[in-house]
């Protein structure tokens, strides 16, 4: 058994060049609110979740974005509902929030 059963990365890049960029959607703040989410619900630690920064993954355009491992599930948002609905139903449940999947 894996020590996390998923993974959830948010890209928090911050683009020097003035080049669109995940941290101009408050990427940080975002990832900051999902991991206090997801210790709130007591979901964290071997066997459960894990909120991650990452560094450039690469999908600036379709940004802010997230990705959920193993899963390899691409997810964008805008809210903290967003980022709700994932915890609740991707990360604790394992089901895909096809609305907000890219």
């Amino acid at each position: 058994m894996p020590y996390y059963k998923r993974h959830m990365f948010f890209c928090t890049n911050c683009r020097d060049d003035g080049n669109v960029c995940c941290q101009d959607h408050g990427a940080t703040e975002m990832r900051q609110y999902a991991k206090r989410r997801a210790k709130m619900l007591n979901i964290t630690g071997q066997g459960g979740v894990r909120v991650n920064t990452a560094g450039c993954l690469d999908r600036c355009s379709e940004g802010p974005v997230a990705v959920v491992y193993p899963d390899a599930v691409w997810y964008t948002y805008e809210t903290q509902a967003d980022i709700d609905e994932i915890i609740d139903e991707h990360l604790m449940h394992g089901r895909t929030v096809e609305r907000l999947k890219i």
